[in-house]
């Protein structure tokens, strides 16, 4: 479904949405502070995007789709840093105060100007390439899982696994570079539970009592990520009779997965008979969700969403940026699943949890 249209609110956010919904987790100030004076937190969040402005620009670098990307990579290193400090000296500089979505948009706005409108795309290529290969085999782990609780457990493990695969994260981009990353080693590696959130037992027994009709999950990043975490679990939801839409990006950011991406990724995976390993996947939707950024507003999304998702039962927010960032505290008309990776210093002090914590927070409604 692809989308043109002006962006409406999600439907399933409870109502109103001026005083249930705020897009940002973690607030970087309060009324009582002044408002030219950036805040500790604030700078503490600038510091985390300067920090980044390298891993982007190396990326930037090496785009073969721009003429001189050297030149233009080293001219958005310049852009994006001068900015980030000015917004430190004047918080209400750039359409401030700032927030994760503004700093985030900003550094896209840089890069865009400068013609750089994918720079991962290469490495989200190869990570799509390898995760595709490794499918079927993921798929077979969990269908030998007899035990229903184990093997939704199982599942919700390869979704944290997968969102391991970020390199809006400069650590993790520095990590991948060196030697990438393996999915079933990452699996078998996550942080012990409890987890920081950790709803999962109240989840596994209602995945014994509970068949949702349709569930929307809002996807994250390329390559094991959806492919090897989320896929997986959405084949589960179908074998169960579910009907499930996934949301992607509109445009390229970071390597999140794209709508376009995602499509034809959907459709290699399938058999000739429309099946995904042995599943039936008619009732699988990719939708356009109408967003640019590694974060989401869920004010602003696709009609065509929207018009998908009204009368879903089940609503999965996956990844840092769209989980745990932005809509942690995001309230439903429906059940909802907020699962990621903590991947930043600065959230996991928020949090009072460990760096690479996970997050599992299930609300029934």
């Amino acid at each position: 479904m692809e989308s043109s249209s002006p962006a409406v609110p999600f439907p399933l956010l409870l109502t109103p949405i001026e005083t249930n919904y705020r897009a940002c987790t973690i607030p970087y100030r309060f009324e009582s502070d002044n408002p030219r004076k950036a805040t500790p937190v604030e700078i503490q969040w600038i510091d985390l995007f300067l920090n980044s402005v390298h891993s982007f620009k190396q990326r930037a670098e090496s785009d073969p789709t721009v003429p001189d990307a050297p030149v233009k990579a080293e001219k958005f290193a310049q852009r994006y840093t001068a900015i980030l400090e000015e917004i430190k000296k004047n918080p209400e500089s750039h359409g401030g105060p700032p927030d994760c979505i503004l700093l985030c948009r900003l550094r896209e706005v840089v890069l865009r100007e400068l013609g750089f409108v994918d720079i991962f795309k290469r490495v989200k290529d190869e990570e799509n390439a390898k995760a595709m290969t490794l499918f079927e085999g993921v798929v077979k782990l969990n269908d030998a899982i007899e035990d229903d609780t184990k093997r939704a457990e199982n599942l919700v493990r390869g979704i944290l696994a997968g969102n391991i695969f970020d390199l809006g994260s400069a650590k993790l981009a520095e990590m991948f570079a060196k030697d990438g990353m393996s999915f079933l080693a990452s699996c078998q590696n996550l942080l012990p539970r409890p987890w920081v959130i950790d709803d999962l037992d109240a989840f596994k027994l209602k995945w014994t009592q509970k068949t949702w009709k349709k569930a929307v999950i809002f996807v994250d990043n390329s390559g094991a990520d959806v492919i090897l975490g989320i896929l997986p679990f959405a084949r589960e939801l179908l074998r169960r009779g579910a009907q499930v839409i996934l949301a992607a990006n509109d445009l390229p950011s970071i390597n999140d997965i794209t709508y376009p991406e995602l499509t034809e990724i959907v459709s290699k995976l399938k058999d000739e008979n429309g099946q995904l390993v042995g599943v039936d996947a008619t009732g699988l939707i990719v939708a356009n969700s109408g967003n640019d950024l590694p974060v989401i507003d869920l004010t602003s999304v696709s009609p065509e969403l929207a018009y998908m998702a009204s009368d879903a039962d089940l609503v999965v927010l996956e990844g840092m940026g769209r989980a745990i960032e932005t809509n942690l505290y995001a309230r439903f008309k429906c059940d909802s699943i907020k699962i990621g990776m903590v991947k930043h210093p600065e959230v996991a002090q928020f949090l009072g949890g460990r760096l690479y914590d996970c997050v599992f927070k299930f609300n029934e409604v």
